[in-house]
C-alpha cells in the first residue's frame, strides 16, 4: 500500500545508529556545555566558533542552528522586563524542558522528585534523580526528613557516578528543597541548567510521577517496613537488581535503561 521495497522496510529496523546521528548526539552534547557556560547568551554563530576553539570542531553554523533548534534551548531575554509584584525568584523558575521528555543523549536532561512510603508508622522521603534518555535511575535516597539535604546528597551521588558531567539541564517540581538557595548554588557550581515545573502541573514531570506509580505498584505496596534499612534494601533489589538492568521500558522500545545506554 505504501510502495516501500521490502528490502528498505528490514533495512530500516535492522541497522543501528548512523556515524552522522552519532557524531550529532556528541555535537549537541559539547553545545549544551557552551552554551549553559556562557549563561545562555550565545547563539549559532559564536557557538560555532567556540566549538573550533574548545572542541577543534569545525562545523557549519547551519548545522550548529539545526542541532541548537532540535535541542529546544532556553532563551535568554534581551528586553527587560517590566516590574512584577511576584517573589524574586519567579523569574528563574523557568520550565526549561516543556514537555520534551527524549533527549537525543546521555547527561541532556536529568529529572528529580521525592514520594513517602509509611516505614513503622511514620512517613520517610525517598528522593530518585533519572536521566530522561534512558530513563535510568541514576541515584536514590531515603531519609525521615523531607529537606535540602536529602536532595543534595542525592544529586551528588549521582553526579559523581556519571563522571562529573557539565551542561545538563535538571528539571524538578518547584518544591522547597529544589528551589532552595543551597540546591542553587550546587547546579551553579557544576553549570547545570535548572528547569522547573509549573506550580501544579504534575503533568510537567510526568516521567519521574510514572516512575513512581510502578515503583510502589510492583514493589513497596507488596510490603510492609519496619526500619529504614528495609526500605533501602527493597530499594536497592527493584532499582538495581530489577529496573535499570531488565525491566522494559516503552520509551526505550521495550528495552531496559542499561541495555539503551549500552547499545
Amino acid at each position: 500500500m505504501l510502495q516501500v521495497n521490502r528490502s528498505s522496510y528490514y533495512k530500516h529496523f535492522s541497522t543501528g545508529v548512523s556515524a552522522r546521528e552519532l557524531e550529532n548526539q556528541a555535537l549537541r552534547s559539547d553545545i549544551l556545555v557552551i552554551y549553559s557556560k556562557s549563561n545562555k547568551r550565545l547563539g549559532a554563530y559564536k557557538i560555532r566558533q567556540r566549538l573550533l576553539v574548545e572542541y577543534n570542531k569545525k562545523v557549519s553554523v547551519g548545522r550548529v542552528y539545526r542541532l541548537m533548534k532540535s535541542m529546544t534551548l532556553p532563551k535568554m531575554s534581551t528586553v527587560k522586563p517590566k516590574h512584577r509584584s511576584q517573589s524574586p525568584d519567579s523569574d528563574i523558575r523557568q520550565n526549561h524542558l516543556n514537555g520534551e521528555f527524549n533527549p537525543k543523549a546521555i547527561n541532556q536532561v536529568w529529572a528529580s522528585d521525592i514520594t513517602y512510603v509509611r516505614v513503622s508508622g511514620r512517613f520517610c522521603y525517598i528522593c530518585v534523580v533519572m536521566d530522561l534518555f534512558s530513563r535510568k535511575i541514576l541515584a536514590y535516597k531515603v531519609s525521615t526528613h523531607i529537606d535540602t539535604k536529602l536532595v543534595l546528597d542525592t544529586f551528588r551521588d549521582a553526579y559523581s557516578k556519571r563522571g562529573c558531567p557539565t551542561g545538563v539541564m535538571f528539571h524538578s517540581d518547584q518544591g522547597s528543597q529544589y528551589t532552595s538557595l543551597g540546591f542553587r548554588k550546587e547546579l551553579d557550581r557544576v553549570n547545570f541548567v535548572q528547569s522547573f515545573s509549573a506550580k501544579g502541573h504534575p503533568y510537567d514531570n510526568a516521567v519521574l510521577e510514572s516512575f513512581f506509580k510502578y515503583l510502589k505498584h510492583e514493589e513497596l505496596n507488596r510490603k510492609s517496613f519496619s526500619s529504614l534499612r528495609a526500605l533501602s534494601l527493597a530499594l536497592f533489589e527493584y532499582i538495581e537488581g530489577f529496573y535499570n538492568i531488565r525491566r522494559p521500558h516503552s520509551a526505550n522500545n521495550w528495552l531496559a535503561p542499561n541495555e539503551v545506554e549500552e547499545l
